[in-house]
C-alpha cells in the first residue's frame, strides 16, 4: 500500500552556510516507504488467549507436537502438543501467565487445549519463536551449553527472551539476557578495546544482504532490551552503534531512527550529528527521474552520501544545523570562563592573564584548522583548540594554575555540549 505525498518541510528564514550538505526535494507523486519491523503492543504485554475462528488448516510442529502431550497450543498456523507435567509445572513455573491460565475456571471454554480442533490460541508471536521457546523448556543441560559456544545461535536467544518476557517466565528472561549479554561480550570484545574490525556486524558501504540482517538483528536487541528494562544490554547495544555509525551511514540511520522510536537520549544526539556532517539529507520524493525512499542511501559523484529522511528528521537535522552554528558564534565571541587560582593574585596581574586566555581563544578560534571544519561542527573545533593549548606551553602570561584551569574549561565546554547534544536536535523551541 502506497503512503501519501509527504509534502516538502521548509525552515523558515534558515539560509544553510556553503559547508552544509543539503538538498531539498519536492515530491510529486505518491511515496513508496520501505517497510519496517517495528515493535506491537503484543510484545509489551501479555498475549491475548481466545479460539481461533480461522478457517486454514493447521498443522503439527514436527518437534513440539508430542504423542502423549495433553495440552494443544496454536501459535499462528502450527500446533504444539505439550507433554502434562510440562503445562502444569513447567508452563506454570514462576507466576507466569499460563500459571494463571491453567488456573482460571473452565466455563463454557473446558475444551480448549484438548485437542487440535479446540486449542488454545496464542497471539502475537511467530511459530519460529515459540519453537525456540519450547526448547529452552525441554532442552538437556547438555543442549543448553551450546549457548556458551561459537555455534550460540543469536536469534534463538533473542527469540527466547521475547517470549519468556511476555508470559513473565523471569528465570528463563534472565538465563536468556545474560546468554545474550555474555555472546556479545564475547564476539564483540575488539569493539571496546579500541579495534574497528567488529566479527558479528558488518560495516559495509554497500546495502548487502548481510548489513539487512545485522541491521534487524540490533533493531531487535535494542527493542528487547528495552522491553525487558535490561539496562546492561541497552548500553551495550548503543555503544556498539556508536562504534558502527563512524564506519557506515547505513548505521548512522539506524542509530538515528531507533533512538527516536525509543527516545533514547545517549543515542539521538550522537547519530543525529553524524548524519548531518557525513550525508546530503533529503525528503522523500521524486525529482529529475529519481525516486527518493526513506531510508535510501545514494552515492553521489564526489561528494557525500545521500540519505533520505523523514520530514521530522530532516526538520530536526536543520534545527540542529541551526543551534550548533549559532552555539559556536556564541563560544567563538567569548571564551570559557574559568576562576582564578589564589596565587595567581598574589604573585601575578589578573588582568594580564586573562588578557592572555582571551588572545590565546581569539587567535586559536579562527585558525586554519578550525575554519577548516564545518561551522556546525562545534566539538571537533573544540578538539582542535585543545591540541592547540597544549602546544601552547610556557609562551604565555598566564599562571602556571590558571592555565590548568583554562584546560579544563575547555574539557568541561566539551561535556557540556555532548550530554545537551539530543536537544540540539529537537524539533521545536530556541536552544
Amino acid at each position: 500500500m502506497e503512503s501519501p505525498v509527504i509534502p516538502f518541510v521548509p525552515v523558515d528564514d534558515f539560509s544553510p552556510e556553503p559547508d552544509m550538505v543539503i538538498e531539498d526535494q519536492r515530491p510529486q507523486s505518491p511515496l513508496r516507504k520501505r517497510a519496517r519491523r517495528s515493535s506491537t503492543a503484543s510484545e509489551s504485554g501479555r498475549s491475548r488467549v481466545m479460539v481461533s475462528e480461522e478457517s486454514k488448516d493447521p498443522v503439527r510442529d514436527d518437534t513440539y507436537y508430542m504423542s502423549d502431550g495433553s495440552c494443544v497450543l496454536r501459535v499462528q498456523n502450527t500446533l504444539f502438543n505439550v507433554w502434562p507435567h510440562v503445562h502444569r509445572t513447567i508452563l506454570s513455573r514462576d507466576q507466569s501467565f499460563f500459571g494463571s491460565l491453567f488456573t482460571l475456571p473452565q466455563g463454557e471454554f473446558k475444551e480448549e487445549g484438548t485437542s487440535d480442533d479446540h486449542p488454545i490460541v496464542l497471539q502475537g508471536d511467530t511459530a519460529e519463536e515459540f519453537r525456540h521457546f519450547l526448547w529452552a523448556i525441554y532442552a538437556l543441560p547438555s543442549e543448553l551449553m551450546i549457548v556458551r559456544s561459537p555455534k550460540t545461535d543469536l536469534s534463538r536467544l533473542i527469540d527466547i527472551a521475547k517470549v519468556s518476557s511476555k508470559y513473565t517466565f523471569k528465570s528463563t528472561e534472565t538465563w536468556a539476557l545474560d546468554a545474550i549479554q555474555e555472546y556479545l561480550e564475547r564476539n564483540t570484545s575488539p569493539l571496546f578495546s579500541g579495534n574497528p574490525l567488529i566479527r558479528i556486524f558488518p560495516t559495509l558501504s554497500t546495502r548487502s544482504s548481510a548489513l539487512l540482517d545485522s541491521e534487524g538483528q540490533i533493531a531487535r536487541l535494542i527493542r528487547l532490551a528495552q522491553m525487558c528494562s535490561h539496562s546492561r544490554l541497552l548500553d551495550t547495544m548503543i555503544q556498539l552503534l556508536l562504534k558502527l555509525m563512524t564506519d557506515s551511514l547505513h548505521y548512522s540511520y539506524l542509530a538515528m531512527t531507533l533512538a527516536d522510536e525509543f527516545n533514547i537520549r545517549d543515542l539521538r544526539g550522537a547519530a543525529y550529528l553524524q548524519v548531518m556532517q557525513t550525508s546530503v539529507f533529503v525528503c522523500p520524493g521524486e525529482s529529475n527521474g529519481h525516486t527518493y525512499v526513506e531510508g535510501d542511501i545514494q552515492e553521489t559523484s564526489g561528494g557525500p552520501q545521500r540519505l533520505v529522511v523523514s520530514p521530522v528528521q530532516q526538520l530536526r537535522l536543520l534545527s540542529g544545523y541551526h543551534r550548533l552554528a549559532k552555539a559556536w558564534e556564541r563560544l567563538r565571541a567569548v571564551p570559557p570562563q574559568f576562576d582564578h587560582a589564589p596565587s595567581c593574585g598574589a604573585t601575578w596581574h589578573q588582568h594580564g592573564c586573562t588578557q592572555s586566555w582571551t588572545d590565546f581563544w581569539k587567535e586559536k578560534t579562527r585558525s586554519e584548522g578550525v575554519l577548516s571544519l564545518g561551522s556546525a561542527n562545534v566539538l571537533g573545533r573544540l578538539t582542535i583548540i585543545v591540541k592547540e593549548f597544549d602546544k601552547w606551553g610556557s609562551a604565555t602570561y598566564m599562571h602556571h594554575d590558571c592555565k590548568s584551569a583554562a584546560r579544563r574549561s575547555i574539557h568541561e565546554k566539551v561535556k557540556q555540549i555532548q550530554e545537551a547534544l539530543s536537544d540540539y536536535f529537537s524539533e521545536g523551541g530556541e536552544y
